[in-house]
Order: C-alpha cells, then sequence, then structure tokens
C-alpha cells in the first residue's frame, strides 16, 4: 500500500485586531526528518526561523496563503481562516491527497481531511505549517511596523494588548485594522451591520 501525501494545515493570526490571517500546508518528505518541529507558539522566534527554513529546503511541497483585512471584515474570521486554509492546500504542488487539520472545523477541502484538535503539538506536519504560518505573519506585521510605525506592530503583531488600544485610541484606526473585531468598531462607532456595508 503507498502512503498517501499528507499534509499538515494549520493558521495563525485569528486574535489579532489588525493584518491578514495567514495559513500554511506543508508535506513533509519522510526521507528528510526535521528535529523539532512543534506549536509555533512553544518555540523562541530564533528557532522559527531556523525551522522555517529547514521545512522550506527539506518537505516535499509547502504553500503560504493568507486572508486579507477586507476579507476578514466581509467574511467574519472563522469563515476567512478557512478560505486561508483552502488557498494554502490548492497550491500544493504535488496536490496533497489527505489533509491533517489544526482545530475542530473542518476547512472544505478539495482533499480528504482529518480534523486534530491540539494538533500543531501533536503531529509534526501541522507543526510545521504552523511555524510557516507564524513566521510569515510576525515578519508581515514587522514590514506593517514601518508603515505604520507608532501603533508597536513589530511587538505586539496586531493582537489586542494595553498598547495597541491605547494607540488606536490616540492615533485612530489604520486600513490595516479589522473593523468588524469589537475595540475598532466600537471606536468608529459603527454596528456589525454597518461593518458590512
Amino acid at each position: 500500500m503507498t502512503l498517501l501525501r499528507t499534509a499538515g494545515v494549520d493558521e495563525v493570526g485569528r486574535g489579532p485586531l489588525a493584518g491578514p490571517v495567514v495559513a500554511a500546508a506543508v508535506i513533509l518528505d519522510p526521507g528528510q526528518p526535521i528535529v523539532g518541529l512543534a506549536d509555533s507558539k512553544a518555540l523562541t522566534p530564533a528557532r522559527r526561523e531556523a525551522l522555517y527554513d529547514q521545512i522550506v529546503e527539506r518537505s516535499l511541497a509547502w504553500a503560504i496563503a493568507e486572508a486579507s483585512v477586507s476579507e476578514i471584515d466581509s467574511l467574519n474570521i472563522l469563515q476567512a481562516s478557512m478560505l486561508a486554509m483552502r488557498r494554502a492546500v490548492e497550491m500544493l504542488a504535488p496536490a496533497a491527497e489527505h489533509a491533517l487539520v489544526d482545530g475542530n472545523r473542518d476547512p472544505g477541502l478539495a482533499c480528504r481531511a482529518t480534523l486534530v484538535v491540539g494538533g500543531d503539538a501533536s503531529e509534526p506536519a501541522i507543526g510545521a505549517a504552523s511555524i510557516l504560518a507564524k513566521v510569515t505573519r510576525d515578519r508581515e506585521m514587522h514590514r506593517l511596523d514601518v508603515e505604520y510605525p507608532d501603533f508597536g506592530f513589530a511587538q505586539h503583531k496586531g493582537y489586542p494588548t494595553r498598547a495597541h488600544l491605547a494607540a488606536l485610541k490616540s492615533l485612530g484606526v489604520t486600513p490595516i485594522h479589522r473593523r468588524s473585531f469589537a475595540p475598532v468598531r466600537n471606536l468608529l462607532g459603527l454596528s456589525e451591520q454597518q461593518v458590512l456595508l
């Protein structure tokens, strides 16, 4: 029996008030094992960067995709996360025959999917995907920090920290803020319905 090409799939960035949600899909190469794959949140930034390079070099296939702030606001964050996951899996070459998806929601992939709660810590392929997604999103937030230097995006990555909320209040809402998220929506004085208009 031949082994199915199985991709690990994960996303990062559901909780922040700013920036895209990023997903990745990785098909590991059994012939080129990567030591130390784990949930990206459990690793230091330097370790994530080192593993990122190994994953890119040694995997059979990998892909990274995102859903934009406007897509998050028009679809909702859950549906935008699913969209980013679908995009990442669709970009894999060779294509995945099976996917291990972190969490308990089926993103509606073209291939068969198995949902794995806590999969980024238990399944190496999902751990690899979480690392690619996290490093990519962090790099994007560092880039946005240069564009919007007073918000501290390089530090908090868009999450609703006290410093971020204070910056939002004093500086206002930028084009990269998610208007559908309550702290941003409330600052703008919008209702949930108005965000979608």
